[in-house]
């Protein structure tokens, strides 16, 4: 009998990395705004991934007013969207043969805590959204990830998930929801004292089973 019903997954860190056009996409929204003096890298756009559109505005302008940060946040929250969902980003290897085939055993969904619409533009250009049942980002409901969660997790009557993440956020959301963590390593932050570790995404299938039993 499987312990596990449903996987919820994060998205950036765990099966994509789009930092690369995150740091091209926010220099070119801070170049139309005299006020802002920085310079976004990718090692910069990497410490950004797991935060809200509203954590990573207090982020970077800490100094301005709220709605001025989340006028700057928005615009560049818009311009991302538009891209990837155009051009999407680096899926990390394997991915969409782990999908396939979790899929045949276990239901899939994404929470994540990015703006509105960037799920979708993940599975729009990488023909991703066969898999997954269905997503939440905080973005939409206004939520932190571990409401979202518990949200996802009553709305499809899913009695028993884990949720594989690649941040210290990520295993604070899981335990909110009060279900196990798997941490992948390979992404952008830390975990403290994950349920499970995978080092590549095609080790997922093999880790989930470790939470079934016969």
């Amino acid at each position: 009998m499987k312990m596990v019903d449903a996987l919820i997954f994060d998205l950036d860190g765990t099966m994509w990395d789009s930092t690369g056009c995150a740091s091209d996409i926010w220099n070119r929204v801070f170049s139309k705004h005299r006020e802002i003096d920085l310079k976004m890298t990718k090692e910069k756009a990497e410490q950004l991934m797991g935060k809200t559109m509203e954590e990573i505005g207090q982020m970077l302008f800490p100094d301005f007013p709220e709605e001025k940060r989340n006028s700057i946040v928005d615009e560049f929250g818009f311009e991302e969207v538009e891209y990837l969902k155009e051009n999407g980003a680096i899926l990390y290897d394997g991915l969409e043969e782990t999908l396939k085939k979790l899929n045949q055993e276990y239901e899939l969904y994404i929470v994540s805590n990015c703006q509105d619409g960037y799920v979708p533009a993940f599975l729009h250009s990488h023909k991703l959204g066969q898999y997954f049942k269905d997503i939440e980002m905080s973005g939409r409901t206004g939520c932190d990830k571990g409401s979202n969660i518990k949200l996802i997790m009553e709305r499809n009557n899913i009695q028993s998930a884990v949720y594989i993440g690649d941040t210290e956020g990520d295993e604070k959301a899981s335990r909110i929801a009060g279900i196990p963590f798997i941490y992948a390593s390979y992404g952008f932050g830390k975990a403290l004292a994950p349920d499970a570790v995978i080092n590549r995404i095609v080790e997922l299938p093999e880790c989930v089973m470790g939470f079934c039993r016969a």
